[in-house]
């Protein structure tokens, strides 16, 4: 996250982080959970039907127990999107537009004028639009993924990120400066619900394998909140049990058993039991560990370490890191998302007014393409899933 200058005080304390972030560069044991039961292979619809634990009101039913991702495999595109046009949609956070990549070229095709200070691009959870936080600007722009046309631009109180309930009953926003999670109607945006909180800087969110609850991070703070998803109220928080930890991105593991909390300043990611919400252990990656991404295939998760222009793959089956790939001539690898057929990483380069294009295969960076002031949250899209849980694309 860039520094936001809603406050004064936010704006020294973001600045003084971020300055600590890249000279910092910590590590700790590496203390990971018991490898997970691998995933990959399909099981009969009425054994996942009986061992599939019993989710959210409304939710969709879980495909396969061994695999919340079973529905984002290459080639699954939900007939609501397989006419879109594959497009990377760049949300550059200083320069207040969205550039448009057509992945196909790695040129940009479009730039278009949102509000001020958007931080992502968020499809809905219907699939059907893509939403772009004008953080700052304190508005919601939707964006016709079908045409590239923007659309309607809705007032929302300090959108930092954007995530949907798992039965799509409920948009959350979460309102990092307004310390609050706010509940609102998916179509209209109109507020529902206020959690208030009293960690600092709520920004990012997983849901477990049932819906019932997520995990959040607090980025200023150090701190880690369980939210019952149907109650609406949080009903955990810890402190993360490093000085100056700072969490970031938050990932599900394929089996449900554990959440993954990127944090850039401990330079690693958190490995949590949710269901026990437990004290979670570091497992390291490199610096300015930053944004988590699972692949088509759901056996593994590429890691952006921002500090050092480097991606870590973590593999689910073998419990560990098992390759680093460094961007030639270096970077600084944020958020972003894995192509529809898997084959490409994309990631906006936050200090570098870049995009990059990895080959999931070897890590080879396929391109470099300049964008705006400040790409952060970009969206690949379309992408396989049956509905949206969110933040960059978060699909089951």
């Amino acid at each position: 996250m860039l520094p936001s200058t809603r406050t004064t005080t936010v704006t020294a304390l973001l600045g003084g982080v971020l300055v600590a972030a890249l000279a910092a560069c910590g590590s700790a044991a590496d203390q990971a959970r018991p490898s997970p039961t691998r995933t990959g292979s399909a099981v009969p619809a009425e054994q996942a039907r009986a061992a599939a634990p019993s989710g959210l009101p409304g939710m969709p039913p879980v495909l396969d127990p061994r695999d919340v991702y079973a529905a984002d495999h290459a080639g699954k595109l939900s007939p609501a999107v397989k006419d879109f046009p594959s497009r990377v949609y760049v949300p550059n956070t200083n320069s207040n537009t969205v550039s448009v990549i057509d992945p196909a070229t790695y040129k940009v095709v479009e730039t278009i004028p949102v509000g001020h200070q958007p931080q992502h691009v968020v499809p809905s959870w219907d699939l059907k639009t893509l939403w772009v936080n004008n953080d700052l600007g304190d508005s919601l722009t939707a964006i016709d993924p079908a045409t590239g046309k923007t659309g309607r631009t809705v007032e929302v109180s300090d959108p930092y990120n954007l995530y949907f309930t798992p039965n799509g009953k409920y948009a959350v926003v979460m309102a990092s400066m307004d310390r609050e999670l706010a509940f609102r109607d998916p179509r209209t945006m109109d507020r529902v619900r206020t959690v208030p909180v009293d960690c600092a800087g709520v920004n990012h969110a997983d849901f477990s394998a049932d819906g019932r609850y997520f995990i959040v991070s607090c980025e200023f703070s150090g701190e880690l909140l369980k939210v019952d998803t149907e109650k609406m109220k949080v009903v955990g928080q810890q402190k993360l049990p490093m000085q100056g930890a700072m969490p970031q991105d938050v990932k599900l593991s394929p089996d449900g058993s554990t959440f993954y909390i990127a944090d850039m300043m401990a330079h690693g990611m958190w490995v949590l039991d949710g269901k026990a919400f437990t004290t979670p252990k570091l497992l390291p990656t490199g610096k300015g560990c930053h944004g988590l991404y699972v692949s088509r295939d759901s056996k593994e998760m590429y890691i952006s370490n921002r500090n050092e222009g480097s991606v870590s793959v973590f593999d689910f089956a073998k419990n560990k890191l098992t390759k680093k790939w460094h961007l030639p001539d270096g970077g600084s690898p944020d958020m972003g998302g894995v192509s529809a057929d898997g084959k490409v990483l994309w990631l906006s380069g936050r200090y570098d007014a870049e995009v990059y294009a990895i080959d999931t295969t070897d890590g080879k960076q396929l391109a470099r393409i300049p964008v705006g002031s400040g790409p952060h949250g970009l969206a690949v899209y379309p992408q396989p899933g049956r509905y949206s849980l969110g933040h960059t694309g978060v699909f089951r």
